[in-house]
């Protein structure tokens, strides 16, 4: 993953504990930084030079769409449309008041006018967009072997993603959705690649790799509610019974079977959501913090030996560490294809009541 750190040259007054803290301060932010968004994608720095890839910046506010791209902070530019970088965050924020943009319902209502709408390409929605662009060509090429060559043995990336193919159809959509599995599919097996590729992209550790876009809430949010509108709108009228009226409940029970029933509804989305949000985010920090220990035992390169002495303890357990992430990443988009096909299979199966004597 990208990771610069500059020394901190500031006079400390304070002895070698003030230098250590300042030095664990210093790392936290960055480690913040790095699993939050920006408006720029930093590659490397060399020396005191840093490098990245700046992004289009699309912002509107009062009806006034102002685009542009966020080097020109770099240019000398401290304001831009009443817009400035946050130095900390590399967000753009509202130059006067320094707040970030704000939901589409707050930006209607509100009267506050440093409110705006942020609809800029980030460095995750840019890493999704590859991700997007890598998966589809892949897959493009999958397909075409298939056409091109019918029943022949699979060669190449077809030999490879074939039998991951094949387990998730016949394992895992097929086995928890049922007979109807078949029109699920394509969305089953997108959501899965789709996790993967991206989960993939955050653990390479230089450009255009190492954006944590599958622990961003934003991604998980958008994939759980994709999966919560495909699952209810193919609800039938058992699944629904059973949220509003389970056969075989006295009245009364349903007054507070209900509720929780339909609030199941929502629960389900929000665990795929935060199970894939927590793993992904505490991946890349776990790995970040463990490089730290270079920055911190070498006082932000005040000591080589300290730094040595970190780098010795910290480069075997990152090995292991990246090893066990790259289970995780598969395992992650396993589990939320997994879970999604389960609850797509209660929503479609047909339950058959035989009246109210056996409950």
């Amino acid at each position: 993953m990208p990771f610069a750190l500059k020394a901190n040259t500031e006079t400390h007054t304070s002895g070698e504990n003030t230098e250590k803290k300042d030095a664990s301060e210093e790392v936290v932010e960055h480690i913040m930084n790095h699993v939050a968004d920006a408006n720029e994608f930093h590659i490397a720095t060399v020396g005191h030079n840093h490098y990245s890839l700046h992004l289009p910046c699309i912002l509107l506010r009062d009806g006034k769409l102002s685009v542009f791209s966020s080097a020109v902070f770099e240019g000398g530019e401290k304001e831009v449309d009443g817009y400035k970088l946050d130095e900390h965050t590399g967000r753009v924020v509202d130059a006067a008041t320094g707040n970030r943009s704000t939901n589409i319902m707050s930006y209607f209502t509100a009267t506050d006018s440093s409110k705006f709408l942020d609809f800029s390409i980030t460095k995750n929605v840019f890493t999704t967009l590859l991700g997007f662009i890598i998966l589809t060509i892949i897959l493009l090429s999958v397909k075409n072997a298939y056409v091109k060559n019918g029943n022949k043995s699979p060669k190449g990336i077809q030999s490879a993603l074939e039998p991951i193919i094949q387990y998730l159809v016949d394992d895992v959509i097929k086995q928890n959705i049922g007979p109807k599995y078949e029109k699920f599919v394509p969305f089953l097996l997108s959501v899965f690649f789709f996790i993967l590729i991206n989960n993939l992209l955050g653990l390479v550790p230089f450009f255009p790799g190492g954006a944590n876009v599958s622990g961003n809430i934003a991604f998980t949010f958008a994939l759980a509610l994709i999966a919560f509108v495909i699952i209810n709108i193919n609800g039938n009228k058992s699944y629904w019974g059973h949220v509003f009226a389970m056969p075989g409940v006295p009245k009364w029970v349903l007054v507070i079977l209900t509720p929780v029933e339909v609030v199941g509804l929502f629960i389900k989305p929000i665990a795929l959501m935060l199970r894939l949000f927590g793993n992904i985010t505490g991946g890349h920090i776990a790995i970040l913090s463990i490089v730290s220990l270079i920055f911190i035992f070498g006082k932000m390169g005040q000591s080589i030996g300290g730094a040595s002495l970190g780098g010795g303890m910290a480069i075997p357990i990152v090995l292991f560490v990246n090893t066990m992430e790259l289970f995780v990443a598969f395992l992650q988009a396993y589990v939320f294809t997994l879970l999604t096909s389960i609850f797509i299979g209660a929503a479609v199966e047909e339950h058959e009541h035989h009246g109210t004597e056996h409950h």
